[in-house]
């Protein structure tokens, strides 16, 4: 009976992401055509914190209970999904132009607070309460710079989309938003929960589960914008929301948790007798974001040679987790 409750309930969870996921790509969308923003700027900044607040609350709530370290792992994690995986998705089957005046502005700040990060996990061995503050600074000023920028450079494109957006109210395309996010949100987390109970009853290792239900729970919203925005040809918005998600990840998911909860570099699974996340996890979390934005910066277009490579490194990263 309980086993036939969850197959239920991980079907309704299923059918919530991919309704959640159309409202709120509506709404953003809506929004972006209506204030002439690019959509790759409203992916970075509005979307992006749609789909990041249920790690807020996550890390949040486990640094009220004394867990803050576990927004670390839950950080570096979140970014290799989010670009090994499900930016990789996307530029896989959608490869094509990027517009590099607004790409720049959230690339430099991913890799601005990557050093931020590096610096407190290889030079302090810790994250004190003072770089909580920065982190969150630092969100608060790419937020508003993103916005500024989105509005000194709308793109002709969008702009033609702006009549057919006027016919919904703003306070329509909003609540599709709000409400699209917290359906989202519901729905990943009855996925979750109930994925892992049907898998824990078909006898699946623990390891799996963490790998797959537990890992890519936390992206699912991501994961459902991105496909969402491919399929009604928004790809910008979708690889806007990940490279934005993953600025998140570490300035206003980490930022809140050591903000409430300082705590030390965790030591988790170790590789020849060091940290593994020192000499895996976080260099990893580089070279993917590089391998992603570098060559779009460069060549001003995306390939789909670099969706299938990122595939393969996480498809590697996930294997690997096995024998470590």
């Amino acid at each position: 009976m309980e086993m036939l409750v969850s197959v239920l309930l991980f079907a309704v969870g299923l059918v919530l992401l991919i309704k959640g996921g159309d409202w709120f790509v509506d709404g953003a969308s809506g929004i972006a055509t209506r204030f002439h923003l690019p959509d790759i700027v409203v992916g970075a900044t509005v979307v992006s914190i749609g789909t990041t607040l249920p790690e807020v609350m996550v890390s949040a709530t486990g640094a009220l209970q004394g867990q803050g370290a576990m927004a670390y792992g839950n950080a570096i994690g979140s970014i290799i999904c989010n670009t090994a995986l499900i930016a990789a998705i996307s530029v896989a089957c959608n490869p094509g132009p990027v517009n590099v005046k607004t790409m720049k502005m959230p690339v430099l700040f991913f890799f601005g607070s990557a050093t931020l990060y590096c610096l407190a996990a290889y030079g302090l061995g810790e994250f004190p309460r003072w770089m909580g503050f920065v982190m969150l600074a630092i969100f608060v000023v790419y937020t508003l710079l993103n916005v500024r920028n989105g509005l000194k450079n709308p793109t002709e494109s969008e702009e033609n989309d702006a009549e057919e957006n006027k016919e919904k109210p703003l306070w329509q395309q909003l609540l599709l938003l709000v409400v699209g996010a917290a359906v989202i949100a519901v729905g990943a987390r009855l996925l979750v929960n109930h994925g892992t109970i049907i898998a824990t009853k078909l006898g699946v290792p623990e390891t799996v589960i963490a790998l797959t239900f537990v890992a890519l729970g936390t992206s699912l919203p991501e994961l459902v914008t991105t496909i969402t925005s491919l399929k009604k040809g928004r790809a910008s918005l979708g690889i806007g929301n990940v490279i934005g998600a993953n600025v998140f990840n570490l300035v206003l998911v980490s930022g809140v948790a050591v903000t409430l909860a300082p705590f030390e570099v965790p030591v988790g699974k170790t590789f020849f007798g060091i940290n593994s996340s020192l000499i895996l996890d976080i260099p990893l979390m580089l070279v993917v974001m590089l391998l992603l934005t570098v060559p779009a910066l460069m060549k001003k277009k995306l390939g789909r040679w670099q969706g299938i490579t990122l595939l393969c490194i996480y498809a590697a990263f996930c294997i690997s987790q096995f024998f470590l």
